[in-house]
């Protein structure tokens, strides 16, 4: 072997062009295909002289992370580099638009001219033109969803008039009916615990559970409702997930106090309000009852009465049973008559806050790449090194631009130093031709050599 290449050298130091050695393994890529080509390179990141823009960089597609198992440049994401932050998810993802940009102030979602505006419209692209020059990828100020505060005048023109979609008016309708009906109930549920309604202090005393649970349910819808206007207003997706799930909590304590009432009346309501008045609200419940519906006793004043001024052993009240039956049978039909005529409300709420919560406005989130997939400082080297190794295979070029890296010879599959050298780091690097001329005369003398 040490032979042949001292032949190889001595021929061409005979016949004049430079000494180029040939190498045992190469993994120059083949120029046939001129889809894999690239912009021909000087020193490793430096700007051409013929051209003013420099190295353009190639396509995400071409960049191909395999590192080579030949290798041992030194990288730019090497462990020594560990105080860098891990690379982020951009390196294998291709994003694509977030939204589509519409002109503002124009219904494009409720006209039939909304396709052929869009067609003849600016395109703002998606996928790799996501990341040509100038390329918009946050929200503007001209964007039809722009989420930001429009106040005044820029520049002597006004701000174009914010239009909702119809997302946004279904979420709005449904929370304010929402909103409505669970601010009435409560205002009635208050002025019943301070017993300003009439009859109040018979519900106080002979439907105290079924108060408190309704009066729950009220104040839940009421801070649901808020937290959706706090999501509509703010175009909150976050705000939004939360009314939904509150919008179920809300339903199931709508449809208990209606349950509750529902099965007390329906089922031996009268043997209910005998162990009640016997048992349950004790002899200050009685007297409550025996004021406010103006009766004495049970049966009559000898029974389970409650001694007062009005209720002695001679009074000429009637008994309270037929009047609190009576009462009751009215009070608990009406509970659950509207608890029940509200569950639709809230069921349409429910399905509304599904279908239009994500749909709050036509763009997706907020326009932003997520965190996961932003660049950082380690995903910078491993893009720039993964570059630079693409480079050095079809250039042979060395993947650093430091010192170290310029003459770095390779080590081969078996171990051995190969003889490798970078032909182009004292001067310009050649064309495509130059290159490809290169490589016939070194094959040229290779096979002059071997035959000789």
């Amino acid at each position: 072997m040490a032979d042949a290449w001292q032949k190889v050298r001595r021929a061409s130091a005979s016949s004049g062009p430079p000494t180029i050695p040939p190498r045992i393994s190469t993994t120059r890529v083949s120029f046939d295909n001129d889809a894999s080509r690239l912009t021909p390179p000087s020193v490793p990141f430096a700007a051409s002289p013929s051209t003013s823009s420099g190295l353009r960089p190639p396509s995400l597609q071409s960049l191909v992370f395999q590192q080579s198992a030949s290798s041992s440049l030194p990288s730019l994401a090497s462990p020594s580099n560990s105080h860098l932050h891990a690379p982020s998810l951009s390196l294998n993802y291709i994003p694509a638009k977030f939204s589509r940009p519409h002109s503002p102030g124009s219904r494009l979602h409720n006209r039939k001219s909304a396709i052929q505006q869009l067609k003849t419209s600016q395109p703002r692209g998606g996928g790799r033109a996501a990341f040509a020059l100038a390329e918009s990828r946050m929200p503007e100020e001209g964007d039809e969803d722009y989420d930001g505060w429009i106040t005044g005048k820029d520049e002597g023109k006004p701000k174009p008039r914010l239009r909702w979609n119809r997302f946004k008016w279904a979420l709005f309708v449904t929370n304010l009916l929402m909103t409505a009906y669970t601010l009435t109930a409560l205002v009635f549920l208050l002025l019943t615990w301070f017993n300003t309604l009439p009859d109040a202090d018979v519900i106080r005393t002979a439907n105290r559970s079924e108060l408190i649970i309704s009066t729950v349910a009220a104040s839940l819808g009421l801070l649901t409702s808020l937290i959706g206007w706090s999501g509509i207003l703010l175009n909150n997706r976050a705000f939004l997930a939360i009314y939904c799930v509150l919008l179920w909590v809300s339903f199931a304590f709508l449809c208990a106090p209606g349950y509750i009432t529902y099965k007390r009346r329906a089922f031996n309501l009268e043997g209910k309000i005998n162990s009640q008045w016997s048992r349950g609200i004790g002899v200050q419940g009685r007297l409550k009852i025996q004021n406010q519906l103006k009766c004495c006793g049970y049966y009559s004043p000898f029974v389970e009465a409650t001694i007062s001024q009005t209720c002695y052993a001679r009074s000429t009240l009637p008994g309270c049973k037929a009047k609190f039956l009576k009462f009751e049978r009215t009070a608990l039909e009406n509970w659950y008559t509207i608890a029940f005529a509200l569950v639709p409300l809230n069921l349409t709420a429910i399905v509304v806050s599904l279908l239009c919560s994500n749909h709050i406005t036509y763009r997706f989130g907020k326009g932003m790449m997520p965190q996961a997939y932003r660049l950082n400082m380690s995903s910078m080297a491993v893009l720039m090194d993964n570059y630079a190794n693409v480079l050095a295979e079809q250039y042979n070029l060395p993947a650093s631009s430091s010192d170290e890296g310029l003459r770095r010879p390779r080590t081969g599959s078996q171990g051995l130093d190969t003889l490798y050298y970078d032909k182009y780091a004292d001067g310009p690097a050649p064309s495509i031709g130059e290159q490809s001329k290169s490589d016939s005369y070194e094959m040229e003398e290779t096979k002059r050599v071997t035959a000789s």
